[in-house]
């Protein structure tokens, strides 16, 4: 073997593609250090970070020394305090050992795909999804089979699209309810006949619940509840970042099926060990109902942000086919500002950028059916920004 055979890549690496938000982010950093004033709205990091109560309860732990390896699912007591709050927010029962710690979302679903995935077998997704997942996908050498899902369905999958897709080859299918770009939830009665279906080819449901404690019901309309009120079958994945305002902290969780729960922390024992002993600590005072009071009223600033927004960018001239009713933001369809010198959603998304100081994502990033139409506005800022935002859209486009 020679030294240029040595230093080759695993053929996985090229079907991981790049992340496009971080390149606009990058280069919206960059103009920031030339002196431009910019206003961020394409990261999905909330504004709101954790409750002093949360902050005081890291220092409290590291100054009584526990930052040592916990068990590789997790403090028993943080797993237990997920349990409890699942069963008082979603009327579900979970038996704590069914809880898996991990570092972030994104940790839950690396162990996932290692767990369920052998090569050459798919995971269905609609297209629109968070591009990350199809790539956890292709880390362990399965195929994201993305399914082009409209407004009509609300820009998530049904259960007729799992059925028509599924084949020899398919393992399951990986949803997101609220979902990363769109905002948009699974109707409760549609959930529960797309597990049915894939329970029906012998596959697995796996369910990004990420945003769930952002949902925003209609008025007089019953709450999104947890896929894990369907069934023992389903795997949920959570998160401490977004509800918990706890993204820099990388603590997450998976609620699996209790026959998968020995070969979750065999994973976790050989892939990461554990999460961060200091955050497990930490996140404990999450639930203390002082936190909760605070993320309560987040979730009520998050939505009145989108009353504001979806509205003033549809006066712009954006289409907005279908409300947002959870997550953080708007999936914009921007045709009416496209043409000749701006043909697609990222020229735009650059144009707005550079001269408008907005910075916002092109939808490139989260698919491949139609994504030139579509740009994703994070409000996950100040209504201060946006305000300031819209007017700076508003003064480009009238241009």
């Amino acid at each position: 073997m020679d030294r240029h055979d040595a230093l080759s890549l695993a053929a996985r690496t090229a079907r991981i593609e790049p992340f496009y938000v971080m390149e606009l982010v990058k280069r919206a950093r960059a103009l920031e250090l030339a002196g431009r004033s910019i206003v961020h709205m394409s990261i999905g990091e909330p504004d709101f970070g954790a409750p002093p109560r949360v902050v005081e309860a890291l220092a409290e732990a590291l100054r009584q020394g526990a930052a040592q390896y916990t068990p590789a699912v997790g403090l028993r007591s943080l797993r237990t305090a997920i349990a409890t709050f699942l069963h008082e927010r979603h009327g579900v029962r979970i038996d704590p050992d069914r809880v898996v710690v991990t570092a972030g979302a994104s940790g839950a679903l690396l162990l996932t795909m290692a767990a369920v995935l052998d090569p050459g077998r798919e995971i269905l997704m609609p297209d629109p999804s968070y591009p990350c997942n199809r790539h956890f996908v292709s880390a362990f050498d399965g195929v994201a089979t993305l399914i082009p899902s409209g407004a009509a369905d609300r820009f998530q999958l049904t259960a007729a699209m799992v059925e028509a897709h599924w084949t020899e080859r398919t393992r399951g299918v990986l949803i997101a309810s609220p979902s990363n770009p769109t905002g948009t939830s699974i109707a409760p009665d549609e959930l529960r006949r797309i597990v049915a279906a894939v329970a029906a080819r012998g596959g697995i449901s796996i369910v990004d619940e990420i945003y769930l404690e952002l949902s925003y019901p209609a008025d007089g309309a019953a709450p999104q509840r947890s896929a894990l009120g369907i069934g023992d079958d389903v795997i949920v994945v959570n998160s401490f970042s977004k509800y918990f305002g706890m993204t820099g902290w990388r603590l997450g969780w998976a609620v699996v099926p209790p026959t998968l729960v020995p070969t979750f922390e065999k994973l976790a024992q050989n892939l990461f060990i554990c999460a961060s002993t200091p955050a497990q600590y930490a996140a404990l005072a999450c639930f203390e109902p002082a936190c909760i009071e605070i993320f309560e009223s987040r979730r009520a600033e998050f939505r009145r942000r989108r009353d504001y927004l979806v509205p003033a960018l549809q006066a712009l001239g954006f289409a907005i086919p279908v409300l947002p009713d959870g997550a953080f933001y708007v999936y914009a369809d921007c045709t009416a500002f496209l043409s000749a010198a701006v043909p697609d959603s990222h020229a735009f998304a650059l144009r707005v950028l550079d001269e408008a100081g907005v910075a916002l994502v092109p939808g490139r990033d989260f698919g491949r059916h139609d994504p030139d139409r579509w740009v994703r506005l994070s409000y996950a800022t100040s209504m201060e920004h946006l305000r300031e935002a819209v007017a700076r859209l508003g003064r480009l486009l009238e241009r």
